[in-house]
């Protein structure tokens, strides 16, 4: 998020990152910082809130235009459904910032992410293995075609101009809750034939995130776990792009 009014001003930037990888990210962009002026530090004394919407998601005549306790109150970039983004100072009261709002846990965000099949943090998008176009960030705003260079560049605008996704990251639910060990991340997926369908991600109660084949999504799957097989679903989220779909 750029935190500066304008070009005049000094820029600040502020990043929002996965708190598990927080040391890795900081040395990553020092590395490449190349004897700029840049100063780079985290902000413990911020607050992160996701501000999920009501019936009508993306209504922002519901939302304070200008919150004084707010430092950043503003869409979430990814997509309507889930949202706004709402970055304070710790101990900030809330219900003075967006009145008539209800505090939920963290898992009610998460399910509700995984609902609408929003990927987030390393679990998620495990670093060296999540492809970019796979994760669906080219619908999220994650990915740009037309700047510079940047790793992995060659392969991703190939891939995109081609038009040839045989995998992507879905919704996926089951008809009850899971045990209470959970699923393995990377765990198979089958369909009913026995065929490898794709690889489980993470989740929380009966949904879940996974990478399928698009082939397979319409077709009864299931994950064999401790000798036991668990049926599941996916599903193709209704904010995809209409194209995205078929």
């Amino acid at each position: 998020f750029r935190l500066h009014g304008s070009t005049a001003e000094e820029p600040h930037i502020l990043l929002e990152c996965d708190s598990s990888v927080l040391d890795s990210i900081q040395k990553h962009l020092k590395l490449y910082k190349i004897r700029r002026k840049v100063t780079i530090t985290p902000c413990p004394e911020l607050s992160l809130w996701a501000v999920i919407p009501g019936e009508q998601p993306g209504d922002t005549t519901s939302l304070p235009k200008r919150a004084d306790q707010a430092l950043l109150l503003t869409p979430d970039p990814r997509t309507e459904v889930m949202g706004w983004r709402l970055i304070a100072k710790k101990g900030a009261n809330l219900s003075e910032i967006i009145p008539g709002s209800q505090i939920g846990d963290v898992q009610d965000y998460h399910r509700h992410r995984y609902k609408q099949g929003i990927p987030e943090g390393v679990e998620d998008l495990p670093p060296g293995i999540a492809l970019p176009l796979e994760s669906n960030l080219a619908f999220m705003n994650g990915i740009s075609f037309t700047k510079g260079c940047y790793i992995g560049q060659e392969l991703t605008a190939r891939t995109h101009h081609m038009g040839v996704i045989r995998k992507r990251l879905l919704p996926v639910r089951f008809p009850g809750p899971l045990p209470g060990t959970g699923i393995p991340a990377g765990t198979d997926i089958l369909t009913e034939s026995g065929k490898r369908a794709g690889k489980y991600r993470a989740g929380g109660g009966e949904l879940g995130i996974a990478l399928l084949r698009l082939a397979h999504v319409n077709e009864p799957l299931c994950i064999t776990l401790a000798g036991d097989r668990l049926r599941l679903s996916a599903s193709t989220p209704q904010w995809w792009p209409k194209a995205a779909a078929k």
